[in-house]
């Protein structure tokens, strides 16, 4: 009995994990051999025979593409940028809309709507902004700060595709943190003002060291969002002025699918991939510790 019992068991077993199995090959690990594959080769995409070049996409990449390095810088420079302000701005916005406002529905809602639209929609919407709304803008108010051309001058381009990219998805965190901020004890909160602690204080010695898991689920959202940002590129600024807008990823899309160097995008495609992955596990492995801590 009980021998049949363990057979039906694992045929059960089988039964429902056998289609996931199938399906997690078919779809991640199949294509991601095929990867690495075609990052050895030099291929059009059309061809069906693509030419074996070894690590040649590699050594070029590392050594002598000036347009991957240029992309890479912005999207580090980016990223950091983005990280930071993301996450501090959800944390102050999340801490305003805590407390017990009658508006405090109708403000959260209206963070997070923009969240709900998609990149490419918002960058084109911005860009329309950006030309169109500030010129009429700039006539009616007489502001030279609406005269700028924030689209066509390279440092101006960086601030509009962040300050676009922190309006669209900021209250996608601000969800996170006011879900962490409702976790905290009210209990330790009243303890620590009965010990004559102020609101700065008991901010940052009681509510923030709580906070942890929050802030690591944000970080790492904010982190892969940030290293993988492409569509309010494309649509915002298309990577101009002059390429200095190029993003990694923007860049793997303009190889790849502008230029047909299938190949040579799939090696840059697989090097961020593995980027990607080492900077992610090394941010849970820090970020998890220090939740154990606090």
């Amino acid at each position: 009995m009980k021998s049949g019992r363990r057979r039906a068991e694992r045929l059960e077993f089988g039964a429902f994990t056998l289609p996931i199995l199938v399906s997690i090959i078919v779809v991640f690990y199949y294509p991601f051999m095929m990867t690495i594959r075609y990052s050895l080769t030099q291929w059009n995409g059309i061809s069906k025979h693509p030419k074996f070049v070894g690590l040649d996409n590699f050594r070029q990449i590392f050594m002598g593409d000036a347009n991957f390095s240029n992309a890479a810088w912005f999207t580090i420079k980016y990223a950091l940028a983005y990280i930071i302000l993301v996450n501090v701005l959800a944390i102050l916005l999340a801490l305003v809309l805590d407390m017990k406002l009658k508006s405090t529905n109708w403000l959260r809602a209206a963070f997070f709507i923009p969240y709900i639209l998609s990149l490419v929609i918002v960058g084109f919407i911005w860009k329309f902004i950006f030309m169109q709304g500030f010129e009429s803008l700039g006539a009616s108010t007489g502001w030279g700060l609406f005269g700028l051309s924030w689209l066509g001058e390279q440092n101006l381009a960086f601030i509009s595709i962040l300050l676009v990219s922190l309006w669209q998805s900021i209250g996608f965190y601000l969800v996170i943190y006011i879900a962490g901020l409702q976790s905290v004890p009210d209990d330790l909160k009243e303890a620590a003002t009965v010990d004559g602690a102020g609101p700065v204080r008991r901010f940052f010695n009681v509510t923030l060291p709580l906070l942890a898991p929050s802030i690591t689920i944000s970080v790492f959202m904010a982190l892969t969002n940030s290293i993988k940002v492409f569509d309010v590129i494309l649509s915002l600024t298309g990577g101009g002025p002059g390429g200095t807008t190029y993003s990694v990823a923007y860049d793997i899309y303009r190889d790849t699918f502008q230029n047909n160097l299938y190949g040579y995008g799939t090696a840059k495609a697989l090097i961020l991939f593995i980027a990607v992955l080492i900077i992610t596990v090394i941010q849970l492995t820090i970020f998890k510790r220090r939740e154990v801590e606090a």
